[in-house]
């Protein structure tokens, strides 16, 4: 697993340019019918280290998801956690903000749907999202009532700050900060636009508003660039996932995730010795019944 991702973490400090730097259709040395079976091997280590992070319920994961419109969020989410509890697995796809939303500072949102202890949380564009679509698109900004003298100053500078010192802040809590960018080509983009128009089950996924979004392909490029450059941590860096390939993405996904929990490495709490004491006479009672009964 840690071989698998290595060639897609970007190393704090390192400056980035995806068109340079990452492959959307990379997918290293592995075969489909390798990935397959390797993310089935991952699925199935992720339903044990969530159940260890669960019952230590001294951590919880952060998972966030960032990438342009049909570069497999949804899909990914779907297939990675499919073997989970879902009892401790949230999610939440943080779309434009609302008027509630907009009157509070940009973090506020998150803040509230963090993980607790215990738990995976799965941001579906995350805060992210004010350093990349508000960057591109100026309105956005202004739609946030900032003081006028805040508007003035480097904005973006500030908000990479303020973005490393809340995850800084969150690790240093016990919340494990795991951030993917699905990186996808812009021809592959096309690709599933056209499928989602050509096929009738698909076009419920369909949206104008997307490929209006489309226009500004460049903007974006830049954005995550800068975004990649500025915010990969030490404590919470970047993986760049190629995505033109769904079932790599997937798979590396996957193997994000499985590093990252078993760096954490969640433990089965011992039984205090009152309770191993209670333990021990309840089960003598139980096995009591279950013997069978001597005819009389």
């Amino acid at each position: 697993m840690a071989d698998l991702i290595e060639p897609l973490r970007v190393a704090p400090g390192s400056p980035v340019k995806l068109s340079r730097d990452h492959d959307p259709e990379y997918t290293g040395k592995v075969t489909k019918t390798q990935a397959d079976a390797l993310l089935a091997d991952s699925v199935e280590l992720l339903a044990e280290y969530q159940d260890r992070l669960a019952a230590q319920d001294k951590f919880g994961v952060l998972l966030v998801l960032q990438g342009l419109d049909a570069s497999g969020k949804d899909g990914t989410i779907k297939h990675v956690m499919s073997g989970v509890n879902p009892q401790a697995v949230t999610v939440h796809a943080f779309k434009q903000p609302s008027l509630e939303e907009l009157n509070h500072d940009y973090l506020w949102r998150c803040q509230l749907a963090l993980p607790g202890r215990g738990e995976i949380g799965i941001f579906n564009r995350s805060h992210y999202e004010e350093v990349l679509a508000v960057r591109v698109h100026p309105d956005l900004l202004a739609a946030e009532h900032l003081p006028e003298p805040k508007r003035k100053e480097d904005v973006w500078a500030r908000r990479y700050r303020e973005i490393n010192d809340w995850e800084r802040y969150l690790t240093g809590n016990g919340i494990h900060v795991v951030k993917i960018m699905l990186n996808m080509s812009k021809q592959e983009q096309a690709r599933r636009f056209l499928k989602r128009i050509d096929h009738p089950e698909k076009n419920w996924k369909f949206s104008p508003s997307d490929v209006r979004e489309r226009r500004y392909w460049d903007d974006y490029q830049l954005a995550f660039n800068a975004m990649l450059t500025k915010t990969s941590t030490r404590w919470a860096p970047w993986y760049v996932v190629p995505a033109d390939h769904k079932w790599f993405g997937r798979l590396a996904t996957a193997a994000v995730l499985v590093t990252a929990l078993s760096a954490i490495n969640p433990q089965y709490p011992a039984a205090d010795p009152a309770q191993s004491e209670e333990m021990t006479k309840v089960k003598a009672e139980l096995v009591a019944e279950q013997a069978p009964v001597q005819p009389g």
